[in-house]
């Protein structure tokens, strides 16, 4: 057992902490973004996972007391589509109940393609949820019907937003993949259309995930390429990272004196592949089956759902995470391009829709 002066302490062999924890509920979405769950791999005979396989909400409870005595101060829940998992607000109040070894609350979070927002939302926020990140690819009817490639509308996803907005559901996060030769026309039409909505757009550069979607290098529109579209058109002034391992460079609106405009509000850039922030990354993920991920680009998992079905005590699953997270030497994306990166992600990397983004 880690010695209880340890705990909310562990490092990584990079001497990264443990804080933030990403928890995907569900391995189904309803979308089939081709960055994602392109169609002709998640067709409509694509085995997933039986319901026995998927950690109970009981389950990811008990281990999220665990990651969070050892540290976590942040949980993120993702899919596939979370929101398609049922009764997903039992498990909301279950993790709003948990607090820090100081008796903070957690930040609790959840990322989703908007699709059942404006039906959920209020009953998310009532269970607890703090805040949401919808993912949105463009406003574009036809280009973001392209990109989900199941027909569905803008609009239906901004009424989400609006939903999310009203429950109190905020800050708000709208994450939009850039991918090139794809809604790089988008980039502008989006960052006008929140600015000044209180909603916080993030640009991400299109990643190469899981093993499925294809990706190329020359796809790839660096976000130092984003940015300049932006300020072509638009006053941006860089800001300061809001926390330590924060994934987005902050720029924000400015005013007529070149003062950050709060009113108008920020967007962010993630360029996982250009710009890569493995060096402070302390971020774990847990997937649907309770395999413990240590990097997006990780090869394999670590079994934690055994343990848990065991009978494991809170001691000896504090233990085993610790031992996991304490051998812990991922840094892909820094690594991205060099001879050896087949020997640091394994043949395979584990698909997105799998552990979330």
């Amino acid at each position: 057992m880690p010695h209880p002066g340890m705990l909310g302490s562990i490092r990584d062999t990079l001497g990264r902490p443990l804080r933030d924890l990403r928890i995907s509920v569900t391995d189904r979405c309803n979308f089939r973004c081709s960055y994602c769950m392109p169609k002709e791999v998640f067709h409509k005979d694509y085995p997933y996972l039986p319901h026995s396989a998927l950690l109970s909400f009981e389950e990811i409870t008990t281990l999220a007391k665990q990651f969070v005595a050892l540290g976590v101060q942040k949980i993120r829940l993702t899919g596939g589509e979370p929101l398609l998992r049922k009764n997903i607000e039992t498990l909301i109040e279950q993790l709003a109940a948990i607090t820090t070894p100081e008796g903070h609350a957690l930040d609790l979070t959840l990322t989703t393609n908007g699709s059942l927002l404006a039906k959920k939302a209020r009953p998310l926020k009532d269970a607890g949820l703090q805040r949401v990140t919808v993912s949105l690819d463009g406003l574009d009817d036809r280009i973001f019907k392209a990109m989900n490639d199941v027909d569905f509308p803008v609009a239906d996803v901004l009424n989400g937003i609006e939903a999310a907005h009203s429950a109190g559901l905020g800050p708000i996060k709208v994450n939009m993949v850039v991918k090139r030769g794809t809604n790089e026309q988008e980039i502008l039409p989006m960052a006008r259309h929140f600015r000044g909505s209180g909603v916080a757009l993030r640009y991400i550069e299109y990643m190469d995930v899981g093993a499925t979607n294809g990706w190329r290098m020359d796809e790839v529109l660096p976000s130092h390429d984003v940015l300049q579209r932006l300020r072509e058109h638009l006053p941006l002034i860089p800001l300061p990272s809001s926390q330590p391992g924060e994934t987005a460079q902050r720029w924000g609106y400015a005013d007529a004196n070149g003062m950050h405009d709060r009113s108008a509000g920020e967007i962010g850039l993630i360029s996982s592949v250009t710009q890569a922030f493995c060096g402070d990354c302390n971020r774990a993920r847990l997937s649907t089956e309770g395999q413990l991920y240590l990097c997006l680009f990780a090869g394999r998992g670590h079994d934690l759902r055994s343990l848990v079905r065991s009978g494991a005590s809170p001691e000896q699953l504090q233990e085993a995470i610790a031992s996991i997270w304490g051998g812990r030497s991922d840094r892909y994306s820094a690594l991205r391009g060099s001879d050896s990166i087949d020997n640091i992600a394994g043949p395979k990397r584990v698909e997105m829709s799998y552990i979330g983004g």
